[in-house]
């Protein structure tokens, strides 16, 4: 089945939000503490939805981008990208519905990111931090391309510390063909 890309706005926030909170639950469950993944996550993943959507980020070039995967109709993945002050953009979120991983949703969503950069960003480096132990996407960062450029840790939700990589593609939204990778 096709996959459509599309640009997410303040009315996905509800889906993004659940979506999010489903990903996690899946994805990092034995790797993050079952404290930061229970109950209160869909409520914190909603708030943190709503107030990223709502919000006025002034100039063009500061303004986050949501792209949202569809099948059918329904999100099966979404990616979020924010523009840093050090003029490299960090690909904050890259997340496919749990079920379906695996069929392409991820590479898609991650082409669409770097024909947006190309576009908005041309030159930027792009970058994430993933956590060390979710294997399966470290292996699909590598696969696409993504180079390890640091270890260092991230805190999730409730202040727990996990160690955590970062890729980066050098000159993503490059404009000369096709982005590096």
């Amino acid at each position: 089945m096709d996959v459509t890309i599309r640009r997410g706005t303040a009315a996905d926030s509800a889906t993004v939000a659940e979506l999010h909170a489903l990903s996690w639950r899946t994805a990092y469950a034995g790797i993050v503490p079952e404290q930061a993944l229970g109950d209160g996550l869909a409520d914190e993943r909603s708030e943190v939805w709503a107030l990223r959507l709502a919000a006025d980020y002034g100039e063009p070039a500061n303004t986050p981008e949501l792209l949202i995967a569809e099948q059918a109709g329904e999100a099966v993945g979404f990616a979020y990208v924010v523009p840093q002050p050090d003029g490299r953009i960090l690909l904050d979120n890259l997340h496919v519905r749990p079920g379906r991983t695996g069929g392409g949703i991820g590479h898609a969503l991650l082409d669409a990111v770097h024909d947006h950069l190309a576009t908005c960003h041309p030159g930027a480096d792009l970058y994430l931090e993933v956590l060390r132990d979710n294997t399966r996407a470290v292996a699909f960062y590598e696969r696409e391309g993504g180079r390890r450029t640091a270890e260092q840790e991230g805190v999730f939700p409730g202040g727990y510390a996990l160690p955590e990589y970062e890729y980066t593609w050098p000159g993503a939204g490059a404009r000369d063909g096709a982005p590096a990778r």
